[in-house]
C-alpha cells in the first residue's frame, strides 16, 4: 500500500491534447476538513488507508494542494439534455488530476468534484454543495454494493465556505474514481463540430485503452458500438431491477464504459410506480422509471450518429435494433433471479410483469416486498397468508402465486435453498431519500458525519441482514415522502 505521497499519476487523456481537455487548477477552498473517507475505493488506489489521518490529507483531496505529478484538467464534452442538443458543455467543475494504475494493472481516473470553476463552467462557481455530494459519495458506493457498474467514491472534504443554490449552502469536494470518465457527449462535441479526426481520435484512444481486444479488428469502430451497446442495456437492466431512477439521463450523463455516473436527483423506487419521477426538475416524464430503457436506446441512437463517419449506416441500425434483445435477456436474468428461478428465461417475462402489477395495484414497497417473497412456500396458499394479506386484491395474488408455484415445480424449486439464492439478489437494504437527507441534516446542522459513515457501511452489505440496522429497512415515515430532489441534488 502507498502512501499519499507515493501516489503517481497517468495522464493518458491528457496527451490527447487541447482539442480534447483544458489545463485548470482548482481554487483553494479555506479551511477545509474530511467529512468522510472510504477506505473500500482506496484500496483501488493501493491507497494506505492510514492516509485519512494525516493532516494535510483534505488539502490534497479539495485541490488545496496538487500533487508534484498532477496534470490537473477539465474535460470537453457536449450533449443532449432532455433531448435537446448543447453544443458545448465540459467538466463545469470537475477537474481530473490524472490517473493512478494500481498493483492489479487497473486504471483510475481521479476527479475532484466542486472543486472550483473549469472554462466550461459556463458563469457558474464550479463549486459541489455539502448535500449533493454526500447523497453521490453514498448511492455511488450503495450502487457498488448491488453489483451495479459505477463511478466510485473515494472521499468528501467539506468547508464552512457559502456557496448559493437554491439558498445559502455550505461547499464541498467529492473524490471520485473511474477507469474513464468518456461519455457519449465527448464524441458528440467533436461530430457536430464537423472535427471528423478528433472524433476518430477519441475512438482510437477508448479502444486502445479500454477495449484494447478490438484493437486490431479491421471493423474494430463497430466493435466498439456493439459492446458500448451491449454494456448499457445490462446497466439499465440493474437499474430497473433495483428500481433506481438516474433522473437526467442525458447524453453527457452516459459512460461508454456502461457505468453509472453522475449522480444528481437520483431516486430508488419506494412505493411501486412504473412512471415513477425522480426529478422535480422533469414535469414531462422523459426520464421516469419506465422511461429509462427506452431512453438508453435513444442516447445510443446520439452516440452512433455521432460515430458514423467511422461506422456504415447498415452496421450502426444492426447494432442499435440488437439492443432490445440484449436489455430483455439480462432484465429477465436479473428479475428471474429475484424470484428464485433456477433457469430463467425471457418466457418468464409474463410471470414478472403480472407480479410488477401486483405491486404496483397495491402501492407496496418495492425492496421490501421483493425481499419477503424469499420466504414464499411452494406447498400451499395458506402458509403464505402474510404475504396475500398485503395485496388488495387477493383473488388477483392467489392466480399470480399459482402461476409462480407452477413455475416453481416446473423445476423442482426448494424452499429453503430458494430463499438462500433471493436473499443474496434482493436486497434489504437501499439509500431511501430521508435516510441520505437524515444524514445530510446532521452534516449540515451538527457537523455530525457518523451518520454518513454509518450509511457507508450498512450499504456496501445491502444482501446482509445487518440484525442491528433493521429500523434502516423500514420505508420512510409520512413525513419524510415529501422530500424533493431536482437537477441542484
Amino acid at each position: 500500500m502507498h502512501s499519499l505521497q507515493q501516489l503517481t499519476f497517468l495522464h493518458r487523456y491528457a496527451q490527447l491534447g487541447s482539442d480534447f481537455s483544458s489545463e485548470v487548477y482548482p481554487t483553494p477552498l479555506p479551511a477545509p476538513y474530511l467529512v468522510s473517507f472510504n477506505a473500500a475505493a482506496a484500496r483501488l488506489l493501493d491507497l494506505d488507508s492510514e492516509a485519512a489521518d494525516r493532516p494535510d490529507f483534505a488539502e490534497h483531496f479539495c485541490g488545496n494542494r496538487i500533487p508534484p505529478n498532477a496534470r490537473p484538467l477539465a474535460m470537453l464534452y457536449a450533449g443532449h439534455q432532455f433531448g435537446h442538443f448543447v453544443s458545448q458543455l465540459g467538466d463545469g467543475r470537475a477537474i481530473l488530476l490524472g490517473e493512478i494504475c494500481n498493483a492489479a494493472g487497473q486504471f483510475w481516473e481521479v476527479q475532484l468534484k466542486g472543486a472550483g470553476a473549469t472554462p466550461y463552467s459556463r458563469r457558474g462557481d464550479g463549486r459541489a454543495v455539502l448535500r449533493s455530494s454526500i447523497r453521490e459519495y453514498l448511492c455511488s458506493e450503495a450502487m457498488h454494493g448491488l453489483g451495479i457498474p459505477t463511478s466510485r467514491a473515494l472521499c468528501i472534504v467539506g468547508s464552512d465556505a457559502t456557496v448559493y443554490r437554491e439558498s445559502a449552502e455550505t461547499a464541498a469536494v467529492l473524490t471520485r474514481l473511474a477507469p474513464s470518465h468518456v461519455r457519449f457527449g465527448s464524441f458528440e462535441v467533436f461530430f457536430y463540430r464537423g472535427q471528423f479526426e478528433q472524433v476518430q481520435t477519441l475512438a482510437d484512444f477508448v479502444i486502445e485503452n479500454h477495449y484494447a481486444e478490438f484493437a486490431n479488428a479491421t471493423d474494430k469502430y463497430r466493435l466498439l458500438l456493439r459492446e458500448i451497446t451491449r454494456s448499457t442495456a445490462h446497466l439499465m437492466a440493474h437499474w430497473q431491477a433495483v428500481g433506481f431512477c438516474h433522473g437526467v439521463m442525458n447524453t453527457d450523463n452516459m459512460s461508454i464504459l456502461g457505468l453509472t455516473l453522475d449522480y444528481g436527483p437520483f431516486g430508488f423506487m419506494e412505493n411501486f410506480n412504473a412512471g415513477y419521477i425522480c426529478n422535480h426538475s422533469d414535469p414531462q416524464a422523459r426520464y421516469a422509471y419506465d422511461q429509462q430503457p427506452q431512453i438508453g436506446l435513444w442516447n445510443l441512437s446520439a452516440l452512433a450518429h455521432a460515430l458514423s463517419k467511422l461506422i456504415d449506416e447498415t452496421q450502426r441500425d444492426e447494432i442499435l435494433e440488437g439492443y432490445a434483445a440484449i436489455y430483455y435477456e439480462k432484465y429477465a436474468a436479473l428479475m428471474g433471479a429475484k424470484l428464485g428461478l433456477k433457469n430463467p428465461s425471457i418466457s418468464d417475462l409474463a410471470l414478472i410483469t403480472s407480479w410488477l402489477q401486483l405491486l404496483q395495484n397495491s402501492q407496496l414497497d418495492y425492496t421490501n416486498t421483493w425481499r419477503s417473497l424469499s420466504n414464499f412456500s411452494i406447498a400451499s396458499n395458506a402458509e403464505n397468508h402474510w404475504l396475500r394479506n398485503q395485496f388488495i386484491d387477493r383473488a388477483a395474488f392467489d392466480e399470480w402465486a399459482a402461476n409462480y408455484r407452477a413455475r416453481l415445480h416446473a423445476e423442482h424449486s426448494n424452499d429453503s435453498e430458494r430463499k438462500v439464492r433471493m436473499d443474496a439478489v434482493n436486497p434489504k437494504y437501499i439509500l431511501r431519500n430521508y435516510l441520505a437527507q437524515i444524514a445530510i441534516e446532521r452534516a449540515e446542522q451538527q457537523r455530525d458525519f457518523s451518520e454518513v459513515n454509518r450509511l457507508l457501511a450498512l450499504l456496501s452489505k445491502p444482501f446482509d441482514e445487518q440484525p442491528d440496522m433493521q429500523n434502516y429497512a423500514a420505508p420512510p415515515p409520512e413525513s419524510a415522502r415529501q422530500i424533493v430532489v431536482s437537477c441542484s441534488s
